[in-house]
């Protein structure tokens, strides 16, 4: 059974590899901005509550902002929580894997960590045509005359988180990848 003793400054084998500096600090910057747009919307939902129940008149688009802000906020928190380590997966097979063969568990890791990049990939370039056709239509929700609110800006937020997390995921394959193939030529 390997140590637990991991030495100064490393990391335990089932802590989520670290990204490059620019790139960690790009996952919490667009993670602090998500949070920060969940707290605008909490202020905007509250207004609306005291808006209508004294003084009988609603804010005027709430419905629509909330459900254009999940898309834009769960993208935007996409890669830090893989930068945590706390994409939902089941550790199953991945535990006892890591204890009895690290190199395989590793390999299996980076494979995980490679489909996810392609798959962030895959949505990237799916959702690139739509944002192309809200931007030049000028695509928006609510009502004409009552209120009104360009899509094309949460289409655009939701490529960017997308291209974060693809990098991301990239990264952290490469570096199981590293790790698996270091395992690999070190047992005997």
């Amino acid at each position: 059974m390997p140590s637990t003793d991991h030495g100064p400054g490393a990391a335990p084998a089932d802590a989520p590899p670290a990204l490059p500096r620019a790139l960690a600090r790009l996952t919490q910057s667009l993670n602090a901005l998500g949070s920060l747009w969940i707290v605008g919307l909490m202020l905007l939902i509250n207004a609306d509550i005291v808006g209508r129940n004294a003084f009988h008149a609603p804010v005027r688009g709430v419905t629509e902002l909330v459900g254009l802000s999940i898309v834009g906020i769960v993208f935007l928190q996409l890669a830090d929580t893989l930068r945590c380590g706390r994409f939902t997966r089941a550790d199953l097979l991945l535990g006892p894997l890591q204890r009895r063969r690290p190199a395989l568990a590793a390999g299996l890791e980076s494979l995980h960590h490679a489909l996810g990049a392609v798959l962030m990939g895959l949505i990237q370039w799916a959702a690139w045509p739509r944002f192309l056709d809200t931007w030049a239509v000028g695509e928006y929700v609510g009502a004409l005359g009552d209120f009104m609110a360009p899509v094309w800006p949460v289409h655009l937020l939701m490529l960017a988180g997308l291209a974060v997390t693809t990098l991301s995921f990239a990264w952290v394959a490469a570096l199981h990848a590293r790790r698996a193939w270091a395992l690999a030529r070190s047992r005997p």
